[in-house]
């Protein structure tokens, strides 16, 4: 796996941070220190009491929190703006709702909290300058999958946004994944089927990545041990070794090996119209 780090200004639409809500912080510290290794530095705020910022190896890799009242426990993704009053207004336009109109913080740049039209959340930020986010190594972020019902909404919203262009990807013929990128992969949309409930909200998943020397087996099997819950054993795809896991809280993520790429998975979907 690649070690990477994102600084200063990075382009829009990628994912620049990712914050975890919950029920029990105390609970969560424990446990994602069990599975990754982070530890923790917590600080007064005054949206939500106490911000807590996870490192792993000296950089900063994600944030947690005390979810506020009537909020859903959630892994958020943060994504890139250059502007985050234009983005807003854009986001409007497509079809968007603003939940948390902008917000500047001291020296964390400015934020706010816009729901696409599917229904899904996420967090536009103006980065300020020189912010760093360890990603792309053992115990950090790795990649995100929204998870929707309206693949034509979210289609029309988040390229349109950031420019994004999509390509078809499934692991199987039927599935509607597609993986919407800049000059790389950048995000990834997922229709979900018959393994959700109707009533499932759509919301993004996170991927943390797994150490090679130890793998996703192991790691999900810490996972229970860790008091989790493994939703999805681990299964091979072409992006790595893969499982979805739940926290102590009933959180989920997936983790992820990069290093385990299957070379006989079918990356690319039929086109059934194209002869």
């Amino acid at each position: 796996m690649t070690s990477h780090t994102t600084a200063g200004r990075p382009a829009p639409g990628t994912p620049c941070w990712i914050e975890l809500a919950t029920l029990d912080e105390q609970a969560a510290r424990a446990f994602y220190t069990g599975l990754f290794g982070w530890r923790y530095q917590s600080k007064p705020d005054p949206a939500t009491g106490t911000y807590t910022i996870a490192s792993r190896d000296g950089q900063q890799v994600a944030g947690l929190y005390r979810a506020l009242p009537n909020q859903r426990p959630a892994w958020l993704v943060h994504l890139a703006v250059t502007n985050v009053r234009s983005a807003v207004g854009w986001a409007t336009n497509l079809g968007g709702t603003v939940l948390l109109n902008p917000v500047d913080i001291p020296g964390r740049g400015s934020v706010a909290h816009v729901k696409d039209p599917s229904g899904a959340v996420c967090v536009l930020w103006e980065t300020p300058e020189g912010w760093t986010f360890g990603r792309d190594q053992p115990g950090t972020f790795c990649a995100a999958d929204l998870n929707t019902w309206d693949g034509d909404a979210v289609d029309g919203f988040y390229p349109t946004l950031f420019g994004f262009a999509g390509r078809q990807v499934g692991y199987a013929p039927g599935l509607d994944y597609v993986e919407w990128r800049l000059d790389e992969p950048i995000l990834y949309r997922n229709i979900m089927g018959d393994e959700y409930q109707r009533s499932t909200p759509p919301h993004w998943l996170i991927y943390l990545g797994a150490d090679p020397r130890h793998g996703t087996d192991t790691l999900a099997a810490r996972t229970e041990a860790f008091g989790g819950t493994v939703i999805l054993p681990p299964f091979d795809t072409g992006y790595g070794r893969s499982a979805v896991v739940a926290d102590p809280a009933g959180v989920r993520f997936a983790i992820i090996d990069r290093s385990r790429s299957d070379p006989d998975w079918r990356a690319e979907v039929d086109d059934p119209y194209d002869d």
